[in-house]
């Protein structure tokens, strides 16, 4: 029980800071953050935890819907090609944290250092995670950027963003986590592991995407001087033309 009240709070925190960014930083906070939530949540994914009923879950989740949201974000504000630019932004992102941790790895430690076996425990899976993560963020990222836009041709209003954010992110999770748990998890663990890590990881996000729905209507809400558009300068044509 501890864990799913402790969880609560730690979804409402990382939710917290996700409108925080925006709010303080604009479209360019939303880039940040996805940076950022790629790096954590694969270093997440490496802790199991249970929850009530021995049901096992992997960390993660929350930032890795925090993602979807901010593609979903970008595409409902700033269009679709924004939405690419900031999935190809992770994706660079998650690539290069993984070459520069496996080089680092391989340097020879100090006597005394303490650093190494925890870095090799946390970063040492990160080759399969990272291939694993890979493979799923480029394929469901671009998947949800493509299923929002076309579920928007048919409810397109503001207040059907709601659908067009919960269908393109529900299907698209699934396609990420089936491929995450297929390549990261396969042999590691019985089958019968690996299917409740796969099943309690969707039903997981499924609920933190309904729980994130009210947080992308709020940051949808804020405003800021590039969301407006840009007015053509006067020329000197102009401000001498008499009528």
């Amino acid at each position: 029980m501890y864990n799913l009240l402790w969880g609560i709070l730690f979804v409402l925190v990382n939710f917290a800071f996700y409108l925080v960014c925006y709010r303080l930083f604009g479209k360019k906070g939303l880039y940040a953050w996805v940076g950022i939530a790629t790096v954590i949540a694969n270093i997440q994914v490496a802790k199991t935890i249970a929850m009530p009923f021995d049901i096992v879950m992997t960390l993660g989740n929350t930032m890795y819907v925090t993602l979807y949201m901010t593609s979903d974000l970008l595409n409902e504000k700033y269009g679709r090609a924004e939405a690419r630019n900031a999935v190809w932004f992770g994706f660079f992102t998650l690539l290069m944290t993984t070459a520069i941790m496996q080089m680092a790895l391989k340097f020879t430690p100090a006597t005394g250092d303490f650093g190494q076996e925890p870095l090799e425990q946390i970063f040492g899976m990160m080759p399969r995670l990272a291939l694993g993560s890979l493979a799923a963020y480029f394929i469901s990222q671009f998947l949800d950027v493509r299923l929002y836009s076309w579920i928007r041709k048919y409810y397109g209003s503001r207040r059907q963003m709601w659908i067009r954010s919960n269908g393109s992110t529900m299907v698209s999770s699934f396609v990420d986590t089936l491929i995450f748990c297929s390549i990261a998890f396969a042999g590691l663990y019985d089958l019968r592991t690996w299917t409740e890590i796969l099943l309690t990881t969707y039903v997981g996000k499924f609920v933190l995407t309904g729980a994130g729905t009210p947080i992308l209507y709020i940051a949808r809400s804020f405003k800021f001087a590039e969301d407006e558009p840009v007015q053509p300068a006067k020329t000197s044509d102009d401000s001498l033309h008499v009528s």
